[in-house]
């Protein structure tokens, strides 16, 4: 199976390495190798690679950037797409695309299921929901949500920071989902693939919190294995205390259930990926 990586270093593309099947024949390409708003390149990069199927971790990710950057953030998260299900479609092969809550307004009190309508409130999710829109009956949708992983550029390394630099720390209590370690989403996605599954799924940690409570959980966790020598004081705010260029929803939970039957898994909590990404992140150093 002749696989290829879009966003390889980026952190859900580094884990799909690390996590690939051994029968999985992979390569990984990120900007250095090719410019995805650059849809001749791409084009013709996709000839040269041949692949039975892409896995796109790619995407523009700068959620307030993308507010005055649209058509960058468009180029990426959804032309680029269109492109590679264009390739697929003339070898016989198979995308399999990663979106985001962000594509949901976050209105409703229930986990979002995969085929829940879509009303994004961002430029970011208006355009991944554009690029959602390009596949096929045939390609594998898995839509997640607050992505983290050791040594990447996210919400736990951020705190991480900061709870070093600071002695109080605001963040926001009124946003609520679930965070998602990027290996447990890799696995999951190389058990949708192996399974053949087609359509749209839904993959994050078992349970529910808000930033806020996340915040909290990063500290005592990094306290207790000695990431940090003392935890500062956190302070819940709500979205209006930290306006953004960008609007986020308030409630973004995704309902796993389908991926879970499919794959038939038992769910992880979100504070038990926690604690094993930060004991990841403290054998970096």
């Amino acid at each position: 199976m002749k696989v290829l990586i879009t966003g390889g270093t980026g952190q859900l593309g580094g884990a799909l390495q690390r996590t690939a099947p051994d029968h999985a024949d992979i390569n990984a390409i990120d900007i250095d190798d090719v410019d995805l708003t650059d849809t001749a390149m791409l084009r013709a990069r996709l000839v040269v690679e041949a692949p039975e199927i892409i896995l796109n971790a790619a995407a523009y990710t700068a959620v307030d950037r993308a507010e005055s950057e649209e058509d960058i953030a468009r180029a990426i998260n959804a032309e680029a797409v269109g492109v590679m299900v264009e390739a697929m479609a003339d070898t016989g092969g198979k995308l399999v695309h990663v979106s985001t809550d962000f594509v949901f307004d976050g209105a409703q009190s229930r986990p979002y299921r995969p085929d829940d309508e879509r009303a994004p409130l961002s430029v970011y999710g208006r355009t991944k929901a554009e690029g959602e829109d390009q596949l096929r009956k045939d390609d594998l949708l898995v839509r997640t949500a607050w992505v983290y992983e050791a040594g990447g550029a996210n919400f736990v390394r951020t705190m991480l920071r900061l709870m070093k630099e600071r002695d109080q720390l605001n963040v926001v209590a009124d946003q609520i989902g679930s965070p998602t370690w990027a290996t447990g989403l890799a696995q999951t996605i190389w058990g949708l693939v192996d399974a053949e599954a087609t359509g749209t799924y839904h993959h994050a940690d078992a349970g529910v919190c808000s930033w806020y409570d996340f915040a909290v959980a990063i500290a005592e966790e990094a306290q207790a294995i000695g990431l940090i020598e003392e935890a500062p004081a956190i302070r819940p705010i709500t979205t209006a205390d930290y306006p953004t260029p960008a609007r986020r929803p308030a409630f973004s939970l995704l309902d796993c259930a389908a991926t879970r039957a499919m794959l038939n898994d038992t769910s992880v909590h979100w504070r038990a990926n926690l604690r094993a990404m930060l004991k990841e992140e403290r054998a970096l150093g």
